[in-house]
């Protein structure tokens, strides 16, 4: 039997990291950046490839690599719903409607095809779920990065040494 987490284990596990950037002087704005391009990563439609992509982001760009792979593990069943809803919009952004892409479909190739074979038959539904990704990815950014960053402002503000 599992019991609940306690009420201080989000606290612990993401509030305090945060506030302790904040402290430490990490600007709001590359706090919020931090979060608005994890979020963007973690949703990357390929299974496998969301760590790497955030800490390949992460160092280019000079981020927090405990908040980066935080967010990759905390969005990754979000990550999952996505992969087919990105699947479907790149269908449609291609128009191919010819070649859908089912989930049966791809687990029986998988379990009963070669690389190549699998690769042929389902290699469009990989550019498909880019392309839509690729196109979401401002929108996901802005999504996060506008309404975090003056919250994160007024939590530094709060959390700052009164002079």
């Amino acid at each position: 039997m599992t019991t609940a987490p306690t009420p201080g284990f989000w606290r612990r596990r993401l509030g305090d990291p945060i506030l302790a950037q904040l402290t430490q002087g990490v600007s709001p704005e590359k706090l919020a950046a931090t979060f608005a391009i994890g979020t963007a990563c973690a949703l990357f439609p390929f299974l496998g490839f969301t760590s790497l992509l955030n800490l390949g982001v992460g160092l280019a760009l000079r981020m927090n690599q405990p908040i980066l792979q935080t967010l990759n593990q905390l969005l990754g069943a979000l990550q999952l719903v996505l992969i087919l809803v990105y699947v479907r919009l790149g269908e449609w952004l291609w128009h191919d409607h010819e070649n859908r892409f089912t989930i049966p479909d791809m687990l029986s190739t998988f379990h009963n095809a070669t690389v190549g074979e699998f690769l042929q038959r389902f290699g469009w539904a990989g550019i498909h779920a880019f392309t839509a990704w690729l196109i979401s990815v401002p929108f996901i950014m802005a999504a996060v990065y506008y309404p975090l960053r003056p919250a994160l402002a007024k939590l530094a503000a709060l959390r700052s040494p009164q002079t």
